[in-house]
């Protein structure tokens, strides 16, 4: 109920102001008047003067003032709020289905979308209605909570670094709850595919209102190298005046620190919603940058990060012979110049002149032998992480080099003379190539038939030589190898960098051999699928939606050809890709794309950003109340003329002292005292709130039954176990902290991630259970375990291992092999031994430290197998028959060791304790 402007959580209340005008009269009423009678004896009094003083009536003044704070109490108590949401959705009494785009497009106001839902889910508890929320970048299974439970989510909300895709789209029309409901629904300002079966499919179920942001969405296209130039494409969803955007270049200096490298001013024309500008900087400026972005744009889409195809290569060469004058197609260096030119920075000149300019790669074409001072310069170069590149020819086959002992500047030893085939003087028909393996960088590259070698140098047999071949011809003879130096590596060719020995320099794979060795740095437009089949990419560095860079290397690979053709995802992510030298990275726009504004039906309510914010009054009113009842009891001890002498002193330092007394923070404070005290009266495990109500009840039943089971089995009498909320609650009242996972789950915010690690670092455990064992192994294969990892990676988790059957774990009170819950899988980590934790002879475990692992992550779904009931009868099934209950019975052995492991470290590791557990093991 909304009344001039201030709503009211529970108007039936303001009906008691009725009541005002009859308090009013029954104030104002006094005794009938006395019968009047002549008594002499009254001259004796006439002259005295009575101090104390009583008025027959209440002062109209007075009485208006009781009135008031009357007023104010029954005001303050209806739960008045001033700007109210108003919203013609959140004023129905029925289901309310919350739906977000929450893409890279919403990042940039994530802040106003979050605050106009709380307003929104505070309208909707005022209403008692139920709701629901499904993001349509990560579409999971919903059900109808109360818009409070769904409150203390907002926190741990936030954006995907991807647009919702069709095939997402899809999925959330499936995952629509069933029944009638209205839907709000909150986009990101963008058109996407698969909207508009969405949009009938909810406007089958009732009201649809969109809530969309009005400023237009930038984007940064890829970044790309011209001309020399570094030309910086920017896009806005909707065109408009003509408009400015500033485009920074970030990347660290000399220092190693971050800092802004370059700036570039990009200008919209009216109506247009291109730009394009262009930088010139140095090759070692550029070799510094590791991202672009739109100043003062947090999102995903106005960043774009560079790769190999920007950064320009150094590459030295030199022949062993000069370029004879009119045969340039037979100079050792000229197809190596064309396929090198497009993308690299040529550098000719002696050896010894070129090596400080570090060059990335240093090519040598037929040179034999160096100096000795060119060699060791060109191992320390090596040591750094140069790249040598060889190519074999006359000069190298007829030399002794690398014969008897192999040479340090070539990778293989070689045999004497080389061999031909295929020429006027030597019989068999030239070799083609074999296709290439698994291991090898250029797994995937097509080979073409026309490609044949007529001469090559060859490579003595020897037990490393299978390792270092990455490319031979189809008699098994090897046409590349490769090994490693320091932090850098040598490549040898075993044909001609020109087309006297084979005609692999006049095909295109040529040029696709040097990119995957990562020479070239590729023509600076995305590769092909094709190109890159075969190939597997590891993510090193992710963006999440405001632009952020966070570490990748977690992350499952994916092939090449999901690279470049699969569409952004939970299990392909914005960044930064490894593959051997090579580094290619995915951005959220691509070249060629475009910003499609959303263009909404007439019939569909279409509100703004800008939202007023809702302000609770009660507090206020009922602080004016109590001013004017105070206010109430000065005025009546004045009018009763008691307000004088020691009385006033008396009664000022009262007035005083309850104005200063803090009512509110005394409150609280007394709250969170009982909330400690109540934790830490006995011990008390806790379970982490998932926001799915059936699990949380799981997870406190299992709780309960295995602080059961240690109150009859060992000395540890836990108390009642709690349900933590990690953004509110304190954390270090526990020792154990149980953490079920579930795809739907919040993240928590930084301040909760600031008291989990403060919480791991002080001693307190932490058992990460993902609950789908039966299912999935330990990793990412599952929603839980990809949601796991997300949730795990701003902990500080120390390196972990599978679980030994020699941890403490073991036999902290029962000796145990294996630790089932409801699922009975092995897959259970720890953390890792120290490196110097080694097994003493005749000891049957090793000797370790006192720490407490920090971490237990497994998906064996513990607190099912310990859930007790009421009765204390077991809540779930395991297994079938004997079997199951025993598994059980193992499930609380375990529950117990964990507990004491907690609670005790790893004593058990001692020494002394070995004659007793060998006694128990031989029995």
């Amino acid at each position: 109920m909304t009344l001039f402007g201030i709503g009211f959580a529970t108007p039936w209340l303001l009906l008691t102001l009725l009541a005002l005008p009859i308090l009013w009269l029954i104030l104002r009423a006094v005794p009938p008047a006395p019968i009047r009678r002549m008594f002499p004896g009254v001259v004796l009094l006439l002259g005295l003067k009575d101090d104390d003083q009583v008025s027959d009536r209440t002062p109209w003044w007075l009485l208006l003032l009781r009135m008031l704070a009357v007023a104010a109490i029954i005001i303050g108590l209806a739960g008045p709020i001033l700007n109210p949401q108003t919203d013609d959705i959140a004023a129905n009494d029925g289901p309310l289905l919350l739906v977000m785009d929450a893409s890279w497009a919403s990042a940039a106001s994530w802040r106003a979308r979050t605050q106009a839902l709380d307003g929104l889910l505070a309208q909707a508890a005022r209403d008692d209605r139920r709701v629901a929320l499904l993001k349509l970048t990560s579409p999971e299974p919903t059900t109808f909570q109360t818009a409070d439970d769904l409150r203390t989510r907002l926190v741990g909300l936030t954006p995907e670094p991807w647009e919702p895709g069709e095939a997402q789209i899809t999925r959330a029309v499936e995952l629509l709850p069933e029944g009638d409901f209205d839907t709000y629904w909150m986009s990101d300002g963008l058109d996407h595919d698969g909207r508009e079966t969405l949009l009938s499919a909810l406007e089958d179920r009732g009201t649809v209102t969109v809530f969309q942001a009005g400023q237009s969405i930038l984007g940064l296209a890829p970044a790309r190298f011209e001309d020399g130039n570094i030309v910086l494409t920017a896009l806005r969803a909707q065109s408009g005046a003509a408009r400015e955007v500033t485009i920074l270049a970030q990347g660290r200096d000399p220092a190693g620190n971050p800092a802004v490298l370059a700036r570039a001013t990009a200008t919209f024309d009216a109506d247009a919603t291109t730009t394009e500008t262009a930088l010139a900087l140095p090759s070692e400026l550029r070799a510094r940058i590791n991202r672009f972005e739109i100043e003062g744009n947090r999102s995903a889409g106005a960043t774009t990060l560079p790769d190999d195809s920007l950064r320009r290569r150094e590459v030295a060469l030199m022949a062993g012979r000069e370029d004879r004058e009119g045969l340039q197609l037979l100079s050792p260096l000229h197809y190596l110049e064309k396929a090198l030119e497009p993308s690299a920075d040529l550098l000719t000149g002696a050896l010894m002149d070129m090596i400080p300019a570090n060059p990335d790669v240093i090519a040598l074409a037929d040179v034999a032998t160096v100096g000795a001072a060119e060699e060791e310069a060109l191992l320390e170069w090596l040591d750094n992480g140069g790249i040598l590149l060889r190519f074999a020819g006359p000069r190298l086959a007829a030399s002794d080099i690398s014969r008897e002992a192999e040479d340090p500047l070539l990778p293989v030893r070689l045999r004497a003379g080389g061999r031909s085939v295929g020429g006027a003087m030597s019989w068999g028909e030239p070799k083609s190539l074999a296709e290439f393996g698994e291991d090898s960088p250029f797994f995937g590259l097509p080979v073409p038939a026309d490609v044949t070698v007529t001469a090559q140098v060859m490579a003595q047999p020897d037990p490393a030589l299978a390792e270092r071949v990455i490319a031979q011809l189809t008699d098994g003879t090897p046409l590349v190898t490769r090994k490693a130096v320091g932090q850098g590596q040598i490549i040898l060719f075993h044909v001609t960098a020109n087309a006297e020995w084979s005609s692999l320099p006049l095909s295109g794979l040529f040029v696709q051999m040097l990119e995957r060795l990562a020479i070239a740095a590729g023509s600076g437009a995305t590769p092909s699928a094709e190109e890159l089949a075969g190939t597997i990419w590891q993510p090193n560095l992710v963006l999440d939606a405001f632009g952020s860079l966070t570490d990748g290397s977690t992350l499952q690979g994916v092939t090449g050809e999901a690279l470049v053709e699969a569409a952004l995802g939970p299990d392909l992510r914005p960044g930064l890709y490894q593959s051997q030298d090579r580094a290619l990275a995915r951005n959220v726009l691509s070249t060629d794309e475009t910003l499609t504004p959303a263009s909404w039906p007439s019939d569909v309510t279409v509100e703004g950003l800008a939202q007023s914010e809702e302000t609770p009054l009660a507090g206020w009113l009922l602080a004016l109340s109590l001013a004017l009842l105070l206010a109430d009891i000065i005025a009546s001890l004045f009018l009763s003329g008691r307000l004088s002498g020691p009385r006033a002193t008396t009664a000022a330092g009262v007035v005083l002292a309850v104005l200063l007394m803090p009512a509110a923070p005394a409150l609280a404070q007394s709250s969170d005292d009982l909330f400690a005290l109540a934790a830490t009266a006995e011990v008390t495990f806790a379970h982490v709130i998932t926001g799915d109500e059936a699990l949380d009840r799981t997870a406190q039943a299992g709780l309960v039954g295995l602080s059961e089971t240690l109150f009859f089995r060992t000395s540890v009498e836990p108390a009642d176990p709690v349900a933590v909320n990690l953004e509110t609650d304190e954390l270090a009242f526990f020792p154990f902290l149980y953490w079920p996972i579930t795809p739907t789950q919040p993240t928590p915010s930084a301040e909760a991630y600031a008291k989990l690690n403060t919480y791991l670092r002080s001693g307190g455990m932490i058992m990460f259970d993902t609950r789908d064992a039966d299912i999935a192994r330990f990793g990412t294969g599952s929603p839980n375990g990809r949601k796991l990892q997300q949730l795990a990676a701003p902990l500080d988790i120390p390196p972990l291992e599978p679980l030994p059957q020699d941890h403490v774990l073991t036999r902290t009170f029962y000796l145990l092999q294996d630790f089932p819950g409801r699922h009975n899988s092995t897959d259970v980590w720890v953390e890792a031994s120290p490196p110097d934790a080694e097994l003493v002879e005749g000891m049957p475990f090793r000797n370790l430290n006192d720490n407490v692992t920090p971490v237990i992550i497994g998906g064996n779904d513990w607190a099912a197998a310990w859930a007790m009931d009421a009765r204390g009868n077991p809540m779930f099934p395991i297994g079938s028959g004997y079997s199951g209950e025993r598994q059980r019975e193992i499930a609380y052995r375990f529950g117990v060791n964990l507990v004491m492991h907690v609670l005790t470290g790893n004593y058990k590791s001692d020494q002394v304790h070995v004659p007793a557990l060998l006694d128990r093991l031989g029995n």
